[in-house]
C-alpha cells in the first residue's frame, strides 16, 4: 500500500528527484495533463490498442478453445502450440517480432507477395502502420492463455444439457446459443475484466519495439508514465499520470461487470 499512497501524495506536488525539492501545487500537475498533447496521444493511442485487439483476442480465444475441445484433427499438437506464445517472455516474444517486422522480415516480404505494399524501413518504423502491427503481434500471443481459460469453462458444462437438447431437436447452433454460450458468460466477464487492465497497461512491447516512435505513434499510457517518471525524473507529474490511467482501468472494468454481470443475472 506504501508506494500506492506515496505515488498519490507526489502527484499534488513538483518533484525535482535530482535536487530532493518537493513543491506542493495542488491539482496542477492533474490540470497540465489534459492539456499535454503527448499525454493525450498517450490516451488515444492506448484506447485504440484496448479497442482493436480485445475483440480479437476474445473470439480467436473461443473458437481455438471450441476446436480444441471438439478434439478436431491436431487438436494436441495445436492446444500446447497456441499456448507456448502467452507464456513465453514477452522481451523474447517482442525481439521476434521485431525481426519478423523489419525490412527483411518475414512479414514484409510475405505482405509484398500478397501485392501489399510495405513502407520502405520496415512496419515498425512507420507511423502508420506501427502500433497496428504491435496490436496484431499482441493478439497473436495473448489469445493462447485465454484460450486455456475457455477450454477448462466448457468442459465443466454437464454433458447432459447438451443430450436434452438434442432430444429437443437443437441442432450444433441451436446447443452453442443456448447451452454453451450462457455457461460462458462468468469466464468472459472474467476474461474481458483482465485483458482489458492488461491491455491498459501495456509497456514492454512498447519498450523493445518502438521506445513510443515513431512520432509518437505508439506511445501509450504506461510508456508516458516511465519517460515522464524515470527519464526525465518529474515522478510528482508521472504519478498525476498514473492515478488517471488507474481511473480510467476502473470504470473501464466497472463498465463491463456492470453490463456482463448484470446481463448474467437477469438471465
Amino acid at each position: 500500500m506504501f508506494p500506492l499512497l506515496y505515488s498519490l501524495y507526489l502527484s499534488f506536488f513538483a518533484v525535482d528527484i535530482l535536487s530532493g525539492t518537493f513543491k506542493f501545487i495542488g491539482i496542477a500537475n492533474y490540470v497540465n495533463l489534459f492539456s499535454d498533447g503527448d499525454f493525450l496521444t498517450a490516451l488515444k493511442n492506448t484506447t485504440i490498442f484496448v479497442v482493436g485487439t480485445i475483440p480479437f483476442t476474445t473470439i480467436l480465444a473461443l473458437i481455438a478453445a471450441l476446436a480444441v475441445n471438439a478434439r478436431l484433427p491436431g487438436a494436441s499438437f495445436f492446444k500446447p502450440a497456441l499456448v507456448m506464445p502467452s507464456i513465453t517472455s514477452m522481451v523474447v516474444m517482442a525481439l521476434i517480432f521485431t525481426h519478423l517486422y523489419s525490412p527483411n522480415g518475414y512479414v514484409g516480404a510475405l505482405l509484398n507477395l500478397c501485392g501489399i505494399p510495405v513502407p520502405e524501413n520496415g512496419l515498425l518504423l512507420s507511423e502508420k502502420t506501427a502500433l497496428t502491427s504491435i496490436m496484431v503481434m499482441d493478439i497473436l500471443i495473448a489469445f493462447g492463455y485465454y484460450m486455456l481459460l475457455y477450454l477448462a469453462a466448457l468442459q465443466n458444462i454437464p454433458r447432459n444439457l447438451y443430450e436434452a437438447a438434442e432430444l429437443d431437436g437443437a441442432g450444433a447452433w441451436e446447443k452453442f446459443r443456448y447451452v454453451t454460450l450462457p455457461h460462458l458468460k462468468p469466464i468472459t466477464l472474467f476474461i474481458l475484466v483482465i485483458n482489458t487492465i492488461r491491455s491498459f497497461q501495456i509497456f514492454v512491447e512498447i519498450f523493445v519495439m518502438t521506445k513510443g516512435g515513431p512520432l509518437n505513434s505508439t506511445l501509450t499510457a504506461v510508456y508516458f508514465v516511465y519517460d515522464v517518471g524515470f527519464v526525465k525524473f518529474d515522478m510528482g507529474y508521472a504519478s498525476a499520470a498514473a492515478y488517471i490511467l488507474f481511473i480510467i482501468i476502473a470504470l473501464f472494468s466497472a463498465l463491463q461487470m456492470k453490463y456482463f454481470g448484470g446481463r448474467e443475472a437477469r438471465t
